[in-house]
């Protein structure tokens, strides 16, 4: 796709964010070795903050190419996202444990990520994602490129890890919400998600005037 994003003005950003964090935690996950599990920074950001416009263009261009796929998603509808989650591996040689982004049918059935790595080289840089199909005896090696956007299943069809990085690695995540898993989610867990229970609407295309 034609990028809306850039790599340098992302980095700059990526510091501001409104909820960037020092530790990349999950809710309810301890402190304790939190590092040998994932080694990302992430900010959540809806894409109107300052300095997060191409962020926001980057959401509609994805919504646009989930909208195009209704009907051929496997039954669900989709009823809404998550902000967009930004990741950064500083380089440091840390990565992501092989996880399930929804083990537990919080309602979260796609899972888009978006890549803004220029002059990636795997074999020197690192950080290749993985992905195990469930029941299938292959692994799917998806190098980390510039302008890449990755869709997959978000439930356990998915098993996935990120390789240890050895540069700075960027990635974009949003994940949409299948309504009717994500209403039964709401009455079990009563929106205990942290930031993935935000839920915002799929952008709409705009209509001329």
């Amino acid at each position: 796709m034609d990028s809306p994003c850039q790599p340098q003005p992302l980095s700059q950003a990526l510091p501001q964010l409104p909820g960037s964090v020092s530790e990349p935690l999950e809710p309810g996950r301890s402190r304790m070795g939190v590092e040998s599990i994932r080694g990302d920074q992430i900010a959540w950001v809806e894409g109107h903050e300052p300095g997060c416009r191409s962020i926001g263009a980057l959401m509609a261009h994805v919504d646009a190419v989930i909208r195009h796929c209704a009907g051929r998603l496997g039954g669900y509808i989709i009823n809404g996202r998550t902000k967009a989650m930004v990741a950064c591996y500083p380089g440091n040689g840390l990565g992501y444990v092989r996880h399930v982004d929804n083990p537990h049918g919080d309602g979260r059935c796609i899972t888009c990520i978006y890549y803004l790595n220029q002059n990636w080289d795997v074999k020197v840089h690192g950080g290749l994602l993985q992905i195990f199909p469930e029941g299938r005896p292959v692994v799917a090696n998806i190098e980390p490129l510039f302008d890449r956007l990755l869709i997959f299943w978000s439930d356990r069809r998915n098993p996935h890890e990120v390789k240890p990085a050895y540069a700075t690695r960027y990635a974009i995540t949003v994940w949409y919400f299948d309504a009717k898993e994500r209403a039964a989610a709401k009455d079990k867990y009563q929106l205990a998600l942290g930031q993935k229970g935000v839920q915002v609407p799929v952008s709409q295309p705009s209509t001329p005037t």
